[in-house]
């Protein structure tokens, strides 16, 4: 995996990058003191967790948390910080760990391991594509994460698996897409963007076959996906059992369903 560390302190950086480069679930790590060069950086290298942080001058590390959750959803955050007040609002965005200063490697390592952990996948009866949606949202193809170009083009997937296997016409994907926005030409092109930026994904991994696009909708081949949505819904006691409340919970839309599947957990 790739990290990043983000410190406004330049030696507990410095000693956070050299204890990640010990931690054999780390490939890369890079760090950094200010919030800018950070985000300079990330526009063209895409990373697995980023340590963050959190009373810092530019800007607080659980709005950076948020922004980059915005720009790359399959990314991991852990906290570093010697303020415990801010655990709730941590945990509030689902943050992968919360580490206070000062840290040890072993603890560190710890919180590596666990997200080294939620990111494996089992594939259930062989599937060759398998969607997890029960937390956050992912997609692996023979155990391997799918990783998106574009955050929206993810979440046009997310939306059309949460439909399953519903046609969806072009404008009702922009409305949930970008709800505060008129469906105008410049959007229209907008859209045209974040659906080829899905085919090409698509493509990428070998699996362009789960998405059918006829008279302007669009539709996820169902069949084609193994789903703990879909398995919960036809009774699989391993799908039942891993539901904790939780349904894709990066996407505002989600919440509906959410409220489904747990009121049926609760009949």
């Amino acid at each position: 995996m790739k990290a990043i560390c983000l410190d406004d302190e330049e030696l507990i950086m410095n000693l956070t990058v050299s204890m990640c480069r010990e931690i054999k679930h780390i490939d890369r790590v890079d760090g950094f003191t200010e919030v800018k060069e950070a985000l300079e950086w990330l526009e063209t290298h895409p990373v697995d967790i980023a340590i963050l942080d959190i009373d810092m001058p530019e800007m607080n590390g659980i709005s950076l948390a948020l922004l980059l959750k915005m720009k790359n959803p399959d990314i991991s955050i852990i906290f570093v910080t010697g303020f415990p007040e801010y655990a709730v609002d941590a945990f509030k965005m689902h943050a992968s760990g919360y580490l206070m200063k000062p840290i040890s490697k072993d603890r560190l390592e710890k919180e590596i391991e666990f997200v080294a952990e939620t990111r494996k996948v089992e594939r259930p009866y062989g599937s060759h594509i398998v969607a997890k949606t029960f937390g956050e949202f992912d997609i692996f193809v023979d155990g391997k994460l799918v990783t998106f170009k574009r955050a929206k083009s993810k979440e046009l997937l997310a939306y059309l698996i949460d439909r399953q296997g519903g046609s969806v016409t072009r404008s009702a994907v922009f409305s949930v897409l970008w709800e505060e926005r008129d469906y105008d030409r410049t959007m229209q092109k907008q859209l045209d963007v974040v659906i080829r930026s899905l085919k090409d994904t698509l493509q990428e991994y070998d699996i362009s076959e789960i998405l059918s696009i006829e008279r302007g909708s669009l539709a996820v081949k169902k069949d084609l996906i193994d789903c703990d949505m879909y398995r919960f819904l036809k009774g699989d006691t391993e799908a039942i059992n891993s539901f904790r409340g939780e349904y894709m919970n990066s996407y505002s839309w989600a919440s509906i369903t959410e409220g489904f599947v747990t009121s049926l957990l609760n009949s």
